[in-house]
Order: C-alpha cells, then sequence, then structure tokens
C-alpha cells in the first residue's frame, strides 16, 4: 500500500469567465433572447462539463490542465510558478474550497490550509474566539484546543488583542494567528499559500523554522511561494506550475533554474538593468562560456563551510576585441536582495581586452556569508559598467547569466544575524577607571562560540 498523503490524478479545472451579454435594439429581440434564455444556458453549462479535446473558446479558462501528483507523508513540497499558473487553484481543490472539473484527488489525513489573509476566521468574533472556531473545523475537542492555546497564542504575538475582534486587526496580524492556529492544532497536512508574504521578515523565519519542527514530527507540508529562499531551505521536492500543467518537478535547485527560465522567456526583449535574470546578449559578441566556484580542495562544487576560501574561475568569448571588461560575479540571495560583488574592476585589475576565449580567476576572502543559499550572477560590462553616468536602470551589459545556486553552512548564524560577518580587530571595555582590552581575535572564534552554545543546549542547533 502506497503511503502518500496526497495523491492527484489528471486533475482539471475550468471557469467560465464573463461573456458579454447580447444587447438587443428593438423589443421583439429582447423578447424572444428572454424566452430562449433558459436553452441557451443550459447548451453553455452542458458546454463546461464536456471533456473531449478539452476545447476552448473565448469564455473559459483552464486554470487547471491533467495535473497529476504524489506527496508522501512526512514531506515537505514547495509549488512556485508566476500569477495565475494554478497554484491557487490547487490548493482550493486540496482544501476542498472548491471542487475540481475533472480529476481525482486523494487525501489521507486531517487538513489545515492557510490561504489568504483572514481564510476562515469570522470577522465579528474575536482572536480567541476564532481560535476554538479553527479547532471545530478540524474535528478538536475544546479540552485538546485548551491544551494548545497558551502555545498558540505566545508564538502568534497578538496576546494583547486577543479579545478583539479580528475585523480590527491588521493583515500582519491576521497572518499571524491564522498560520500559528493552523500550525499548532496538528493537523496532518498543511498547506500554506503566499500569506506568510504579508508577515515581517523575522515572523517569516519563525514560520519557517516551526515548519522544519512540524515536519520532524511527520506533517506533510505544501507550500506555495515566491520567495525562492524559503522553497529552496525548506522543501525536499518541488513542482513548478506553469499555463495550468505541471512544466517540472524534482530537488529545488533544477526546478527553480527551470522557473527562472520560463521568466527569463517572458521578459525576454525587455530593457536589461543590473539585478535582471536575462541570458547572455548575443548582439554584443560576448558569450560566458562557464562559471564555476572551487572549495578549498580545488575541485568544483555548489556548497561550502562557512568561512572557506573560495576561487573562481570565469570562461568568455569575444568574437572581436573588447577593450578593459570589467567582469563581474554577483551573489543574490532568494528575496532578490544584492549581497555583494567581487570583479576585476572594484580591484582595479585592468584586463587590456578580451577576443576569442580568455579566462579569468580570482580568488576570494574567506566566505562569511550567513549560511542560506545564494544566485550566481554573472555580468560582463563596459569598463566603468552601470556606474557610468549614475544610470543604472538603463545601463546595458554586453553579457549576463545566472548559474545554479551555491549553498553556504556550517555556523547557527541566521538571517537575523544579517548577510555577512566579519570580525572586529579590537575590542576594548571600560568601568571604574578599568580598561580591558582583547586583541584575541581569530576568524574562527565564531565556531568556538557555537560549539559552546550547543553544550549550553545539550544538543545541535
Amino acid at each position: 500500500m502506497s503511503d502518500f498523503a496526497i495523491k492527484v490524478e489528471n486533475l482539471s479545472k475550468r471557469y467560465r469567465i464573463g461573456a458579454k451579454e447580447e444587447q438587443h435594439d428593438t423589443l421583439s429581440g429582447a423578447m424572444a433572447a428572454w424566452l430562449k434564455a433558459p436553452f441557451s444556458n443550459f447548451r453553455r453549462i452542458k458546454k463546461l462539463t464536456d471533456f473531449k479535446g478539452k476545447n476552448d473558446d473565448e469564455h473559459t479558462l483552464w486554470a487547471l490542465k491533467d495535473v497529476s501528483l504524489e506527496i508522501k507523508q512526512g514531506e515537505v513540497i514547495g509549488v512556485i510558478g508566476r500569477n495565475g499558473a494554478g497554484k491557487s487553484t490547487l490548493l482550493k481543490i486540496l482544501s476542498r474550497i472548491t471542487d475540481p472539473t475533472d480529476g481525482q484527488v486523494q487525501v489521507r489525513g486531517r487538513v489545515a490550509s492557510l490561504l489568504e489573509v483572514g481564510t476562515g476566521f469570522h470577522n465579528e468574533l474575536t482572536g480567541r474566539e476564532n481560535v476554538y472556531l479553527n479547532g471545530t473545523i478540524l474535528g478538536m475537542t475544546r479540552d485538546e484546543v485548551n491544551k494548545k492555546f497558551d502555545e498558540i497564542v505566545e508564538f502568534s504575538g497578538v496576546a494583547r488583542f486577543l479579545d478583539t475582534p479580528v475585523k480590527f486587526y491588521s493583515s500582519g496580524m491576521r497572518v499571524r494567528l491564522a498560520f500559528s492556529v493552523a500550525a499548532h492544532l496538528e493537523p496532518e497536512i498543511l498547506l500554506v499559500d503566499e500569506v506568510l508574504a504579508v508577515g515581517d521578515l523575522n515572523f517569516q523565519q519563525k514560520c519557517l523554522a516551526h515548519m522544519k519542527k512540524l515536519t520532524e514530527s511527520g506533517m506533510t507540508i505544501m507550500l506555495v511561494s515566491h520567495n525562492m529562499m524559503a522553497i529552496q531551505s525548506s522543501c525536499e521536492r518541488v513542482y513548478l506550475m506553469n499555463n495550468g500543467e505541471v512544466a517540472a518537478s524534482g530537488k529545488p535547485l533544477p526546478v527553480i533554474e527551470r522557473y527562472r527560465e520560463v521568466l527569463a522567456e517572458e521578459i525576454d526583449g525587455a530593457p536589461s538593468h543590473a539585478g535582471s535574470i536575462k541570458a547572455d546578449n548575443t548582439d554584443s559578441g560576448v558569450s560566458i562560456l562557464n562559471f564555476e566556484m572551487f572549495g578549498e580542495e580545488g575541485v568544483p562544487k555548489r556548497d561550502f563551510r562557512f568561512g572557506e576560501r573560495v576561487k573562481i574561475r570565469f570562461e568568455l568569448f569575444s568574437k572581436e576585441r573588447i577593450e578593459n571588461p570589467y567582469i563581474n560575479f554577483g551573489i543574490v540571495r532568494g528575496d532578490r536582495v544584492i549581497i555583494t560583488n567581487f570583479s576585476n574592476y572594484y580591484d582595479n585589475f585592468r584586463v587590456d581586452y578580451i577576443e576569442g576565449k580568455c579566462v579569468l580567476e580570482g580568488w576570494l576572502p574567506p566566505l562569511r556569508l550567513v549560511p542560506n543559499y545564494y544566485e550566481i550572477h554573472v555580468v560582463i560590462w563596459p569598463w566603468g559598467g552601470a556606474h557610468k553616468g549614475g544610470d543604472v536602470t538603463h545601463a546595458v551589459p554586453l553579457a549576463h547569466k545566472t548559474y545554479d545556486n551555491f549553498r553556504v553552512s556550517g555556523t547557527g548564524l541566521n538571517s537575523a544575524d544579517g548577510v555577512y560577518q566579519l570580525p572586529a580587530t579590537k575590542w576594548e571595555f571600560h568601568r571604574d577607571g578599568e580598561t580591558i582590552t582583547f586583541t584575541d581575535i581569530k576568524d574562527d572564534n565564531i565556531f568556538d562560540v557555537f560549539d559552546d552554545h550547543d553544550k549550553e543546549l545539550g544538543g545541535g542547533i
């Protein structure tokens, strides 16, 4: 017997979009249309349930088309795709909010869903009353909700407003309480849509950390998000939805890379700007053939220890002579924040020209990025690049390519610690005329700090 929690087979959902009403210039024409309306409406409804060939017309929209997937018990699955790809429709069907037009869905276990801000809340009831209402909807007794009540309130951070009707809550407060209720009332399956984007960064991280704990207890989670950082760090497998269909599935990094390709195809021809995802600009005659990162062992890889020394290697090709190229390796976080760049331009290393096949290698300082996944952006500019004239928005690179992400791991640092950690060079503490000086600062002191922290907690972080 299969150990699936959710199984979807050939799932389709068709909507009828607004059809323009026929206009009549005469009373007799209007009367005739009124008499024929029941029959014409019946024909239109019958057509909506006709699946032979799934023929489209101007008044129908396929939100999902022949979607099949299987999620095992205890898995964390991500669903990504552009707006209108069918992600939310899929979750609504799994939540039994709407019925499919065709296909089968099997769900094993109690389902809690967090689909929209305020979903499942009654506006006139207080936060406290809504906690019990949601517990009842999930089939829990009042005693079961009582056992979890204090945890729910503490996690949500809305204790002060618990006896206030939720219609007076901000969107962020609603999301915090809704997620806390859904996650703490112990459903067997948790469906989470993009609503986490409403919360602040600290709460998002708190939610992701809590979801990790839930999966360790055996809960199945399906997460829909545009936050690739959250998808990469939380999910075991990812489904890419596009135009109502499953366009790709598998491990997070290759599926996310395919998603970027889909987005790049859609924006192809749009003005290029710093930080955009764009393929090589072949009109310039410059191509990025390859980019590699090497660890301290001297072999190419994408998984690095915090503080590891990294070598990078660019392989380029130019059809004609390009004077003074500015060759840049950019590091971008999954939420599109540009973390830092390394380039020959910043270090004032002028490569006189490139022509034909060329290679540039660089040795970077210890990679002290906060553990996470990071995008690789390789950009070739004329000397000065986007800094010339100060107009970054309309600056056009000679070539731009985005490669698979790389990962940094190895310390207890997280997003609350920033994005980059560097040790100080000296500390002095003054009190009552006494001065304490500390200069025994080494690059690896941070590892000792977290080792001591682990021992105090009695285990790893």
